[in-house]
């Protein structure tokens, strides 16, 4: 396949997935065509290559520098900003899922502690309590996991063992 529609393809596809991921499309298409150029690129030349406007490329570039996982660079001489995105994989993933952590399940975490406190002893108030109890713990015990894989980097035996698997 040669690299113009190979290109074409992973942006949209890309896009859909992001959809499913429960980002907008053309955030996630966005995020697609930085991580792919081998350079930074201008707004202009996004909304050119996507085919979207100059308010829905700022909002969504904002919205990736928020998760930081798209970078401003400048070029000597220019006046227009460039982006480009994360490029190692493994960095990205952490940056996406202390962030997803930070927005989704911190949030659901605080709201299954406040109502799992629910009062009185009639059958179905001790049945709710006790689910909400026991779904806030299993979400804990998987947001710790999650904050022990993306602290990774920073402790050199869980590298090592990263290293060995893969």
């Amino acid at each position: 396949m040669e690299l113009k529609p190979a290109r074409k393809k992973f942006i949209q596809t890309w896009g859909a997935l992001g959809s499913q991921w429960g980002i907008n499309k053309t955030m996630a298409q966005i995020h697609a065509l930085l991580m792919v150029s081998h350079e930074p690129i201008s707004m202009e030349d996004i909304m050119e290559e996507l085919h979207i406007s100059r308010g829905n490329a700022s909002m969504n570039l904002r919205a990736l520098m928020d998760w930081g996982i798209v970078y401003k660079e400048y070029k000597a001489g220019e006046r227009r900003e460039f982006f480009t995105a994360e490029k190692d994989l493994d960095e990205l993933a952490v940056k996406i899922s202390r962030e997803r952590s930070r927005r989704e399940i911190k949030p659901a975490l605080k709201v299954l502690k406040e109502v799992s406190v629910v009062e009185g002893d009639s059958a179905e108030e001790k049945h709710f309590s006790e689910q909400t109890k026991k779904l806030y713990d299993f979400v804990l015990k998987a947001d710790n996991v999650l904050d022990r894989i993306t602290e990774y980097k920073d402790n050199w035996l869980t590298q090592l063992m990263i290293k060995f698997i893969k």
